[in-house]
């Protein structure tokens, strides 16, 4: 391509006014007239047009080519005023033209010697040098015996039998087989095709399985007739039957979870290409339920919020907080609850908060009530869905909150039968605190876990890790579903050292979702609006 530019830069200097300027049969060049008068041998200017072809040699645009040469000077620099040997380098562009040899650069790095190898950051060694390609990154600024490794794309090319990624784990010698999650191993590796997810890192007999759409190809053997892609699913959702301990009462329900869950593995496929962050998507206990089921599980309700809100503002602390640091360290959480099938969300994150706020205060941690909010909240829906700040209205007025063993949680709309005797805890107040991510991490250290909503798009399929989807695959502004951050924390990927900076949200789907019930999600840029509905109560 360069050739090809300074090819065409040529042809275009070819003609002067319209007209093509010859002299005792050779050509010339030049916009000044010059080359209309009589030459010994080369009239030599400063005005550019002697950087055209003169039978061989190439020169500048300074004032130096007006003197006679010996060997052959380049550059409008003045490097090339000195006596060189062989190779001419300089920080201009002029040498990116043919000089003989292979002469690169554009950068500094240019003007020192080069034996064999040509190392830089510009991109131009991505052009062949001979053997070694050599990258965009300051990896290549080191010597390569064979390996050539990066995370800068230009390996996904031939590099005459391996082939390596984009991401960090090929930064690592393979012996044989091609391990990512970065889609190259999508392509045939000899015989064994490995994907985007963990189980696929370790060897297979026959039948390679994954939640990549990789497996969808053909991997070369059929059982009964049925296709590689079915063969494939079928051998997933069986693992997935087994290990959620699954059962379906009829072969019509079979086949039609069967058909949901190849569904959703196209959702995973999405999620985990366009991930920016280090989550693992995959098929989780509620990988066999439609969208509409799935949401059964969430049952925030902005809809139900208020006209007019009584919540206070929060005042916020300053100075200086640590890097890191999480409540369940220091007794203020309970353990992972499970809502089931009942949009009931929101009663657990203001039980949630309400738990540490008492445990803080009073030096007494109870584990509350939620079937208390579901049952007896009448401004909220209760399984059909629910609101923090309405919750902790409910509360001060109902009296307080009895205890999860003296009124336990059910799944389900039912009779209130609040007791107020057994009353654990009580309420006077809420408030709500900004959307400034560094605010609500100064404001959780000092005062407990934080209610918020979310949106929960990207948790039907977690598995764990900082979960930092696209924005329009989760977009911030539309909650659905009510969680708990109990603390924070920085994590630094292992190989490109990357940092992303994380809440510690806890759920309500029991300890066998996400990493033991709880969810890590981007801290910093609102990602899935968890910055956009935090709130707490105020215990007396």
């Amino acid at each position: 391509m360069r050739l090809i530019l300074v090819f065409c830069a040529l042809s275009s200097a070819w003609v002067a006014n319209g007209q093509l300027l010859r002299y005792e049969g050779k050509i010339h060049f030049g916009a000044d007239g010059h080359d209309q008068l009589p030459h010994s041998k080369k009239l030599l200017g400063g005005d550019g047009h002697d950087e055209q072809p003169h039978g061989q040699k190439l020169l500048g645009v300074d004032d130096h080519d007006q003197r006679a040469h010996s060997q052959v000077l380049l550059g409008g620099d003045g490097h090339d005023q000195r006596h060189h040997s062989q190779k001419h380098l300089g920080g201009d562009s002029h040498d990116q033209q043919p000089h003989g040899q292979a002469l690169f650069g554009a950068d500094n790095h240019d003007r020192l010697p080069h034996h064999k190898t040509l190392l830089g950051a510009d991109g131009h060694d991505q052009q062949p040098h001979t053997q070694t390609l050599l990258g965009a990154d300051n990896h290549d600024q080191r010597p390569h015996s064979r390996p050539i490794l990066g995370a800068d794309g230009h390996d996904q090319r031939s590099h005459g039998q391996t082939t390596l990624g984009e991401d960090g784990h090929d930064q690592r010698n393979h012996k044989q087989r091609l391990l990512g999650e970065d889609g190259h191993d999508q392509r045939p590796h000899s015989q064994t095709l490995l994907g985007g997810d963990d189980h696929d890192q370790q060897p297979h007999g026959q039948v390679l399985l994954g939640g990549d759409g990789h497996d969808q190809q053909s991997h070369g053997q059929e059982e009964d007739g049925d296709s590689p892609r079915e063969l494939s699913h079928t051998h997933m959702f069986k693992s997935f039957m087994k290990k959620h301990n699954k059962s379906y009462d009829s072969q019509h329900e079979f086949k039609k979870r069967f058909s949901i869950f190849r569904h959703n593995m196209k959702k995973i496929h999405i999620l985990q290409q366009s991930e920016k962050g280090t989550a693992k998507y995959g098929p989780t206990k509620f990988a066999d339920l439609t969208e509409h089921e799935f949401r059964q599980m969430l049952g925030l309700r902005p809809d139900l919020r208020p006209t007019l809100s009584q919540m206070e503002p929060a005042e916020i602390p300053s100075g200086d907080i640590p890097t890191e640091f999480d409540w369940r360290d220091h007794g203020v959480v309970t353990p992972v609850k499970n809502q089931g099938m009942c949009g009931s969300c929101w009663a657990f994150s203001v039980t949630g908060n309400v738990e540490g706020q008492w445990a803080l205060k009073h030096k007494h941690l109870y584990s509350l009530s939620e079937q208390e909010l579901v049952d007896c909240d009448k401004t909220d829906e209760g399984c059909n869905g629910g609101m923090p700040e309405n919750a902790y209205e409910a509360i001060a007025k109902l009296g307080g909150l009895e205890s999860e063993n003296d009124y336990p949680y059910e799944a389900k709309d039912d009779t209130c039968h609040f007791n107020k005797n057994k009353v654990k805890v009580t309420v006077n107040g809420s408030v709500e605190l900004p959307q400034n991510e560094d605010d609500l991490a100064r404001w959780l250290v000092k005062h407990g876990p934080i209610s918020i909503g979310i949106n929960a798009n990207a948790l039907q399929f977690y598995v764990g890790g900082v979960s930092h989807p696209l924005k329009f695959l989760c977009n911030p502004k539309s909650l659905d579903h009510g969680m708990l951050i109990v603390g924070y924390g920085v994590h630094t990927t292992k190989y490109l050292h990357r940092r992303q900076p994380y809440w510690i949200v806890k759920n309500s789907w029991g300890p066998d979702w996400g990493e033991k019930g709880y969810y890590r999600v981007y801290r910093g840029d609102g990602t899935c609006g968890v910055n956009q509905m935090a709130t707490s109560a105020i215990v007396p």
